[in-house]
């Protein structure tokens, strides 16, 4: 059988980067356990345990050199994973096989290997937020006092501006952000706990000695990089579940926020202010050859939905780990942790592709906001006439007639609206400069100024801890 005759995971294949895969790749998942069979063997090695140096570098010897074909003999002997990569790597490393996952159970090195891994992927996926949150700046800068068409209903409503529209993209990206980096902040390692969590058979190995255990698990800790957020204070077999639950649950949020712009961008589209990057070749429809559809969105948007959809996975998980812990949270985890990862990385890629490459159509949004604009500035119209002396009930009613009627042929008649036409014609307008009521600045209010303090108070900030991370560039595959 090849290749071609199998399933292979689209979220491989067309979605996710090369970097995310290789953090869940088997290549990073059994090395790693081999770096925990290290780090436990070194630490007994250290309080006194019968371990020796030479045992402990042979085990350094052979973090990588995994025989995979070894490994699947050894498992369908045994039918036990980590015994069959115990008895793999005791082959590499002959001297050390005595001792190799001495005290352990399973998930003192299959928990505590998820959680770096875990760490590994939230880094990743921080670094791209960043860079979605940059390429969003970058676009509102340039774009803040740009007036457009404002929507509340997805009905036309008080003017914007391009760049504040920006801001508010860019800000569900920052307050994603600050969730992946709350939820690395709070990440703990697992900690050498033994079959139940009680530490039970280390503290056999230890005489009864509680403060080497407790330094055991400390030195553990410390030599895969938790030493300052430490272990789980308290755990059962396994580390709280509901961890995995809070961290796919941040991958869901940024979900929500990829959703948001790209479903934004692809409302725009239709009103041709706003295009996705459109590559020279490209063929938006097999058979209407003019399109030019927002595939990058919604490829974007549907890999959202389902890290969404998913997220629940690890909630229930979570909720139904019977007393110290059952197995049926294993083969769950084995999809419900990296696939969302894969995806939302995959969506990130697409979003900053797409930001960067965004195009404006400045006189299309234009006279889009100018087709409604007459209905808005009716309110300044009528203060202006008030102002110079007219009475504001009087001036109320001949704004309502004339718009309703206005209202009435751009939609029954497809017309233009020419609301700003009759009302010139109404005496209470005749000393009123209709040009300057008009100008779209005059009603974007805070807008350029709001997206100024936005660019100092939260891009700038996410631009400095990201500094080194800026400047990606994604691989999208077909």
């Amino acid at each position: 059988m090849t290749t071609r005759d199998r399933y292979e995971s689209p979220l491989a294949s067309r979605n996710a980067s090369a970097r995310m895969q290789e953090v869940w790749s088997p290549q990073r998942k059994f090395s790693t356990w081999r770096r925990l069979w290290l780090a436990l063997a070194e630490a007994e090695h250290e309080l006194g345990l019968p371990v020796s140096r030479e045992q402990v570098d042979e085990i350094r010897a052979h973090l990588d050199d995994i025989d995979f074909a070894a490994a699947a003999g050894h498992e369908k002997r045994l039918r036990h994973d980590v015994m069959a990569h115990v008895h793999t790597l005791g082959d590499a490393a002959p001297k050390a096989r005595p001792i190799i996952h001495l005290g352990a159970t399973s998930l003192d090195v299959t928990d505590n290997t998820e959680l770096i891994l875990l760490r590994e992927a939230m880094r990743v996926i921080a670094a791209k937020l960043a860079n979605v949150v940059d390429a969003l700046g970058k676009f509102a800068a340039t774009h803040r006092a740009l007036p457009t068409l404002g929507f509340t209903h997805y009905q036309p409503a008080q003017p914007t501006t391009v760049g504040k529209r920006a801001a508010l993209w860019a800000y569900e990206f920052a307050l994603a952000l600050e969730e992946i980096e709350h939820r690395l902040a709070t990440l703990r390692f697992r900690g050498i706990k033994g079959t139940t969590g009680t530490q039970a058979s280390f503290l056999e190995l230890f005489g009864g000695d509680h403060a080497k255990v407790v330094e055991l698990d400390r030195l553990v800790a410390k030599k895969l990089g938790f030493t300052e957020a430490g272990s789980y204070a308290v755990t059962g077999q396994t580390y709280p579940r509901i961890v995995d639950a809070q961290i796919v649950a941040a991958l869901a949020g940024v979900g929500v926020a990829v959703s948001k712009m790209c479903n934004d961008i692809r409302l725009l589209a239709n009103r041709k202010e706003l295009e996705e990057p459109f590559e020279e070749e490209q063929i938006g429809s097999s058979a209407m050859a003019y399109k030019r559809n927002p595939v990058l969105c919604e490829r974007a948007t549907g890999l959202s939905r389902f890290v969404i959809s998913i997220a629940t996975s690890p909630f229930i998980t979570g909720a139904t780990q019977w007393l110290e812990r059952t197995l049926d949270d294993s083969a769950n985890r084995r999809l419900a942790l990296p696939e969302p990862f894969l995806a939302t990385d995959g969506a990130l890629d697409l979003c900053i592709n797409i930001v960067r490459g965004l195009v404006v159509y400045p006189a299309t949004i234009r006279r889009n906001l100018m087709a409604e604009l007459p209905f808005m500035a009716t309110e300044n119209l009528m203060m202006a006439a008030v102002k110079a002396g007219a009475d504001r009930q009087d001036v109320h009613e001949i704004i309502r007639r004339h718009s309703q009627a206005a209202g009435q042929r751009v939609k029954a008649e497809g017309a233009d609206n020419d609301l700003l036409d009759r009302l010139k014609g109404e005496k209470v307008f005749s000393g009123i400069d209709m040009s300057a009521v008009m100008d779209p600045a005059r009603f974007v209010g805070r807008s350029p100024e709001q997206v100024d303090e936005f660019l100092a108070s939260v891009v700038e900030p996410v631009r400095r801890r990201y500094r080194d991370e800026l400047g990606y560039t994604p691989q999208i595959s077909v």
